[in-house]
């Protein structure tokens, strides 16, 4: 059975080889332990779903994705030197796997999506190989969007207070006064009373009914410096569909510096809101409750040779209690504990990072932030984490 169904499917790729494209128009469907390969466009117009295996796309030049029935695949990997074009959307049940060139999708055409489904995740994201535009969720109460633009991976974090029937996200590298994918404008220079300023370089359009928490981060290229020159005053900011003007949808302490760092939201209906971005809160409005301060920056090493394996912090030892969290480079919180010792050694304790955790975090920069009850003391810095 196994043989007839390859022929057919060898049969089924040499008849459309002349077209550039693998059409299909029948009952196409990948099994438990099968793969397929596209090297070609791909048309699709014939239900195309409970599939299991994987569909891989490989190859250097651009495959375009169309036709008018969505398909689904279960794993799915990308490989390409010149990425994937969506003029069709894509559902995925399980996992897709980043390795080089982006998934694109018209930020012109929202109803253009890649669709995480129920479970499915990702991993391997990268600068060079992520959403190049819109992607969705389906029944996912938390994600981290894997989208960018053409040079950054510029995630955004959803957490939401219950499971998303759907939600969708997209990164713009745009500026919001006149920007280019939509055909309304975000004017910067109207805001709420204690917002100063307003990011120009860049925006996010995150759609979603269910009350949630947003996390953003940037780099060099966001500019921040621009705003202010205090990285404490940088807010997030919504631009609301009410009142036509940018609010300070900020929860707390920014982490990180005016060069890198990450900053959350408050609890917020994401369709309140047409996009979000970065913007200064105007003093004295200043949206720290308690004094942040910058401690040492760690090297942990864990490789086991005794030296730096575990993330330890000497002066925790003078209080009685603490709190402390560790995130990526994005925001996403990968590891906390309450009266922490040295217990991190480049693993995660949470449930938000599916794919190999027991492989371990991978190499990179963190954040980390220190909470002393009994001084009502914050403290925040980086560390980099090795193998």
């Amino acid at each position: 059975m196994k043989k007839i169904a390859f022929l057919l499917f060898l049969l089924s790729t040499a008849i459309v080889s002349a077209q550039s494209a693998l059409y299909n128009n029948g009952n196409l469907r990948i099994h438990n332990g099968g793969s397929i390969g596209f090297h070609t466009d791909f048309i699709n117009e014939s239900p195309m779903d409970n599939n299991l295996g994987l569909a891989g796309f490989y190859g250097s030049e651009l495959i375009t994705v169309s036709g008018n029935i969505t398909p689904q695949f279960y794993d799915m990997e990308i490989a390409l030197e010149n990425h994937m074009q969506l003029d069709l959307g894509i559902d995925n049940v399980n996992n897709t796997n980043f390795i080089f060139g982006d998934i694109i999708t018209n930020r012109s055409q929202p109803s253009i999506f890649y669709n995480f489904v129920d479970n499915s995740f990702y991993n391997g994201e990268n600068d060079f190989s992520k959403i190049e535009g819109y992607a969705a969720i389906t029944n996912q109460q938390e994600f981290g969007f894997p989208i960018g633009d053409n040079e950054y991976l510029r995630p955004l974090i959803l957490v939401s207070e219950s499971v998303n029937l759907f939600a969708k996200s997209a990164y713009f590298f745009e500026n919001p006064n006149s920007p280019a994918s939509f055909a309304n404008t975000f004017n910067t220079t109207s805001t709420a009373i204690d917002v100063e300023t307003v990011s120009n370089i860049e925006f996010w359009r995150l759609e979603g009914t269910i009350s949630s928490t947003v996390s953003l981060s940037w780099n060099l290229r966001s500019q921040l410096s621009t705003l202010t020159d205090d990285v404490s005053l940088i807010i997030p900011v919504g631009w609301s569909k009410a009142s036509q003007r940018w609010i300070n949808l900020s929860r707390g302490a920014p982490v990180g510096t005016l060069s890198e760092g990450f900053i959350t939201t408050t609890a917020i209906i994401p369709d309140d809101y047409e996009v979000i971005t970065f913007g200064a809160s105007k003093e004295p409005y200043e949206p720290l409750s308690k004094e942040v301060l910058f401690i040492d920056n760690f090297f942990v090493s864990v490789n086991g040779d005794g030296i730096n394996d575990s993330f330890y912090v000497e002066e925790l030892e003078e209080f009685s209690s603490n709190f402390v969290q560790i995130y990526d480079r994005y925001g996403l919180k990968v590891f906390e504990k309450t009266d922490y010792t040295n217990e991190f050694v480049g693993f995660s304790n949470l449930d938000n990072v599916p794919f190999r955790a027991e492989e371990g975090l991978p190499t990179g920069v963190y954040f980390y932030t220190i909470y002393i009850p009994e001084e009502d003391l914050n403290y925040q810095g980086f560390l980099y984490l090795t193998r």
